[in-house]
C-alpha cells in the first residue's frame, strides 16, 4: 500500500468533502478496512460503513431520539429495504426532528464515491497495482454510469411530453453474474472485488 500527502491530493470527491463538513473519523477505518490482508470489506462493505457514520453524526446533530431505531435500521428504511409503511413512517419521524431526509439521502456516496477517495490519496492494495481486473471493472462501472445517464436522459423526455407519468426518480442499472455451477449470484463489481466465487473458494 501507498500514500501520498495529503497535502498534494487534487481536487476533493464526495467522500473527503463529507468528512471535512462533518467532521467524520471515519478516513483511517476506510483506508484499513480497504487494505489489511485479512478479513478486507469490499467498496460497497465500505459505502455501507461511511453512509451508517454520516447518518448517526446527522441524527446526533439533531439530537434525534425519538425514531426508537438504531442507526442501521434506519438506514435500511432511508435505503428503501424495508416495507412502504414503515419508510413512510420513519420519514416523518424524521421530518418532525427537524432532519431534511431528502439532502440526507442525497448525501449518502455509493461504492464508487469511495473508490474515488481512495485513488485520491493514492491507496491501493498490492494486487491492484497495474491489475488488469481492477481496470476492467473501471471499465464496466464506466459502461454502467453510462447506460443509466442515457436511461435517465430518455425517461425525462418521455416524462417532460406526459408520455410516462412518474415523479422525481434514480436510474439505477444493475449487473448480476449468475453462477451456473452453485447456482449463486452476484453483483459483478462485487464478484471482481472477491475475484471468486463461493464454490471456488480455497
Amino acid at each position: 500500500m501507498s500514500s501520498s500527502d495529503p497535502g498534494g491530493r487534487g481536487r476533493r470527491g464526495k467522500v473527503e468533502r463529507l468528512i471535512d463538513e462533518y467532521d467524520l473519523d471515519v478516513g483511517p477505518e476506510l483506508i484499513d478496512a480497504w487494505t489489511r490482508e485479512q478479513n478486507r470489506r469490499s467498496l460497497r462493505d465500505l459505502a455501507r460503513y461511511f453512509n451508517r457514520e454520516l447518518l448517526r453524526e446527522r441524527l446526533d446533530r439533531h439530537g434525534v431520539s425519538s425514531v426508537g431505531m438504531d442507526v442501521e435500521t434506519v438506514y435500511r428504511h432511508l435505503r428503501g429495504e424495508e416495507s412502504a409503511g414503515s419508510q413512510t413512517r420513519v420519514h416523518r419521524q424524521l421530518d418532525r426532528e427537524g432532519v431534511d431526509v431528502e439532502s440526507l439521502r442525497e448525501e449518502f456516496v455509493s461504492h464508487t464515491a469511495i473508490r474515488t477517495f481512495l485513488r485520491n490519496r493514492s491507496v491501493t492494495r498490492s494486487e491492484d497495482e497495474g491489475d488488469q481486473v481492477a481496470a476492467e471493472a473501471t471499465h464496466i462501472q464506466q459502461l454502467q454510469n453510462r447506460t443509466a445517464v442515457v436511461a435517465e436522459d430518455k425517461l425525462e423526455t418521455l416524462r417532460s411530453t406526459d408520455r410516462v407519468l412518474i415523479g422525481d426518480f434514480r436510474v439505477l442499472v444493475d449487473i448480476q453474474v449468475f453462477c451456473e455451477d452453485c447456482q449463486r449470484q452476484f453483483d459483478i463489481n462485487e464478484l471482481l472485488e472477491v475475484r471468486r466465487c463461493s464454490c471456488h473458494s480455497p
